[in-house]
């Protein structure tokens, strides 16, 4: 009974003090929200510029989609993926470590779990404002094949979970801003150039399949591909559990690392 009160214990930061933690951070957002907004975007797009129309020209189609229409989903995922992962890896270690603004919000009757969970919501934020701006771009671009696309916004909210939590772990690790280049170079990478993004996972050897299947965007790729073209079924089920039992594991990582951190 113990453990299991313990265990409830660290998914209670969940509450009215993270949503104030949001807030906080909602309204900083509004100030710079066109710089935010210039960065996740500009850069996607040009990826899809480049490959779509590029190399796209130079490329058959791949399961009875264009090269553009295939990979058009996975910049989607990738550019959420990356929103989620530099708010909560950069920009919390800047309000955390050089601002000390985690300091000045545990001074109130909010705790240090809450101010993670608060940011991990910001960071959930970012992804599915990017991703959701990116899918309407590529809709407007006419590579949109289907209204199950509408449901693009619930896909993001777990990616972003997701990435934010796994950014905010190496928050609580690395003693360094310089630090976070090992993150995106050895975690963050990999997933954008393994999970389906640019090419189908059969043209690799079976070892490489069955560890990209491991790598939570993959899943994320699988879903929204599906919703755009509109080949949805049961099978989507199996790609949504494992995102939810990947979030539900890992959530207490980032509040116990980071009051490792902070609190000694």
């Amino acid at each position: 009974m113990q453990k299991l009160k313990k265990l409830v214990s660290y998914y209670s930061p969940v509450n009215r003090w993270a949503l104030k933690v949001l807030a906080r951070n909602l309204i900083v957002f509004r100030k710079t929200w066109a710089t935010n907004l210039a960065f996740n975007i500009v850069e996607p797009l040009l990826y899809l510029a480049a490959l779509g129309a590029g190399l796209g020209v130079m490329v058959e189609d791949i399961e009875g989609m264009s090269y553009t229409q295939f990979i058009a989903p996975g910049i989607v995922a990738t550019s959420a993926m990356w929103a989620a992962a530099a708010e909560c890896s950069y920009d919390s270690f800047v309000r955390m470590h050089f601002q000390k603004i985690y300091h000045a919000i545990v001074a109130t009757p909010i705790n240090l779990e809450e101010v993670v969970v608060g940011e991990l919501l910001y960071g959930t934020f970012k992804s599915v404002l990017s991703g959701t701006v990116i899918m309407g771009v590529i809709a407007a671009l006419g590579l949109v094949l289907s209204p199950w696309a509408l449901f693009t916004p619930v896909v993001l909210v777990l990616n972003g979970l997701v990435f934010s939590q796994i950014a905010m772990i190496w928050t609580g690790i690395v003693p360094k801003i310089d630090n976070f280049a090992y993150f995106f170079t050895l975690i963050v990478t990999p997933m954008f150039l393994f999970s389906e993004v640019f090419f189908p996972l059969d043209v690799l050897p079976q070892i490489l399949q069955q560890l990209a299947w491991l790598l939570p965007l993959y899943h994320v790729v699988a879903l929204l591909r599906a919703l755009t073209i509109g080949l949805v079924s049961a099978e989507l089920i199996y790609h949504v559990m494992w995102l939810i039992i990947f979030i539900l594991l890992i959530f207490p990582l980032p509040q116990l690392l980071m009051r490792r951190r902070l609190i000694k």
